[in-house]
């Protein structure tokens, strides 16, 4: 029987990291020079940090530039400032309790996602960074996610591509009604939900995963 892996997104599904961005935004912005719009970052959580620098900046390598600067403040501001989003933890225990495993695949760059998951207590059985939208399709595949949860449009294609079921909480920058458009096979209201389906969903994907090995045991065994 094939073992249960359910992938979550980090930022606004897992995590909320708002504060402390918008915190790192103002001081990158002092140190630079360049009006970084804190606010507008924080609340459109998703998209590579390397789009957002470009709204201010063509110069590719100063892009690159800004992305490490931020990368480097971001332990210090962002980590303490971040906290769990409600029914993180009981997701995350609710996987454990099917016996299954979790993935975080996230935009957000890896060493940065670990210090979150480390500072909140999150444990999870793999992490892969800066894959997004499709591009999370493939990390998905690699850990044989059947299901992937996350806020953003970006999170649904990436788990259709992965035909992963696309779980959904309206909690970031997309609200319901975007991602119900976007494909989105569930839509909770927020996390504290999930548990609960979790719960609905597994005893039905037994079944049928049940079902698929005697029909193949069947046919190995047919004259």
């Amino acid at each position: 029987m094939a073992v249960l892996t359910v992938g979550f997104d980090l930022d606004m599904t897992l995590i909320d990291p708002r504060p402390g961005m918008r915190r790192a935004f103002e001081v990158l912005g002092r140190q630079t020079g360049l009006p970084l719009d804190g606010e507008r970052f924080a609340d459109n959580l998703g998209p590579p940090l390397q789009d957002e620098f470009r709204r201010y900046v063509t110069d590719e390598a100063l892009v690159t530039s800004l992305v490490t600067e931020f990368r480097a403040l971001y332990p210090e501001i962002v980590i303490p400032r971040t906290v769990a989003m409600p029914g993180a933890a009981e997701s995350v225990a609710a996987v454990r309790e099917h016996g299954g495993r979790v993935v975080v695949v996230t935009g957000k760059y890896a060493p940065n996602a670990s210090l979150h998951l480390e500072a909140l207590g999150i444990e999870v059985d793999h992490l892969v960074g800066e894959l997004w939208s499709v591009a999370k399709a493939d990390a998905l595949r690699e850990f044989g996610a059947q299901v992937y949860v996350g806020d953003h449009i970006g999170d649904v294609v990436g788990a259709r591509a992965a035909d992963a079921v696309a779980v959904t909480v309206p909690s970031g920058a997309c609200d319901a009604v975007q991602l119900s458009e976007a494909g989105a096979d569930v839509v909770l209201g927020d996390l504290t939900e999930f548990p609960a389906w979790l719960r609905d969903w597994a005893l039905v994907w037994q079944g049928l995963d049940l079902r698929h090995q005697r029909r193949s045991l069947e046919q190995q065994n047919a004259p």
